[in-house]
């Protein structure tokens, strides 16, 4: 495999795939947005690493684009799979219902929606889809870019 980005972002994929898993456990969820955050420069350093040498900040960036782009899909393919799984753990649809004021729920009720639909494993699989994928390929790129430009223009040889 040549090319840096691909070969950074399939091994930064794993490893946030790993981080994702491990965001489950209650506590150690705290943690894991941050820790994605770093993995993310962590990861665009890496494809930089692996350029050729005589690296210049363009190149470095834009294999550490494609590097966080690559690892940040995979992530947040495996966010979405996961979003059931957490739902399922922090308490389930009841959890998230009774936290709503009466107010709101007799309002979604006499609009006709459904309240326990829009807290069911499938819409919070779907907004994860929505929301939390783009941000994570964007981040992904964008951290990603950073990192192997920073490390291009610390280590050119």
């Amino acid at each position: 495999m040549r090319n840096p980005g691909l070969k950074a972002g399939l091994i930064g994929g794993l490893v946030l795939a790993i981080v994702d898993l491990l965001g489950l456990i209650p506590v150690v969820g705290c943690i894991t947005l941050p820790l994605e955050l770093l993995l993310f420069l962590g990861i665009g350093a890496l494809a930089g690493y692996w350029m050729a040498p005589r690296r210049s900040a363009g190149a470095a960036a834009g294999q550490g684009a494609i590097a966080g782009l690559i690892a940040g899909a995979i992530g947040g393919v495996v966010n979405v799979l996961l979003a059931p799984v957490s739902l399922a753990i922090s308490g389930g649809s009841d959890a998230i219902l009774r936290s709503l004021p009466p107010e709101s729920l007799q309002a979604l009720e006499s609009a006709g929606i459904d309240p326990y639909a829009l807290a069911s494993p499938g819409a919070m699989a779907g907004l994860t889809a929505v929301c939390c994928l783009p941000l994570a390929l964007l981040l992904g790129a964008g951290l990603g870019a950073v990192g192997g430009a920073i490390l291009a223009g610390a280590k050119p040889e």
